[in-house]
């Protein structure tokens, strides 16, 4: 099988990124040239388009729920996605959609059995989001809006510094 054909097959698997094709296809031992040749002609042809695979991979992550903004963006970046690609696929998204997805998160997290055993814990959910990506504002929200929202705790969030909401920037 050659170069083209490798890449041909990777991509009717699923989508890729330009760059995680061309590192998938230099581990499996072909020349840097022949690799360039084939990633060209598959994108000449329209197989191999990194905007349109980001808006792709964006929207059905959106769809599934539960990740915020930041994460969103990072993983992008660590699948090799180039910038412009990055800004075209969250160009339509903004601090509302995060909003909106961080207070599901969050209701979604309390129902859950590791959810419910520290439902009143506000640092846990804290946490939860935070990891999930969501930025601190997103994260102040959904804890004013759990019951007993407007806690103690709650207003150290809002008074906390701003620092933190890169927490998923990439390395």
């Amino acid at each position: 099988m050659n170069c083209y054909q490798k890449a041909a097959q990777l991509l009717a698997a699923r989508p890729h990124f330009r760059a995680e094709l061309a590192a998938k296809l230099t581990r499996r031992g072909f020349p840097g040239a022949e690799i360039a040749a084939a990633l060209d002609r598959l994108a000449e042809h329209g197989y191999l388009d990194d905007t349109r695979t980001a808006v792709d991979f964006i929207a059905h992550r959106r769809q599934r729920g539960g990740e915020g903004l930041l994460r969103l963006r990072a993983e992008l970046v660590r699948r090799g996605a180039p910038a412009d690609a990055v800004e075209a696929a969250l160009a339509g998204l903004d601090e509302e959609d995060d909003l909106a997805a961080a207070l599901a998160a969050a209701v979604r997290w309390a129902g859950s059995k590791t959810g419910s055993a520290r439902r009143d814990d506000a640092a846990a959910l804290a946490r939860h989001l935070a990891r999930k990506g969501f930025s601190r504002r997103a994260i102040v929200a959904a804890l004013k809006a759990r019951p007993g929202g407007s806690e103690r705790r709650d207003q150290e969030w809002d008074e906390a510094p701003a620092a933190g909401d890169e927490g998923f920037e990439p390395e």
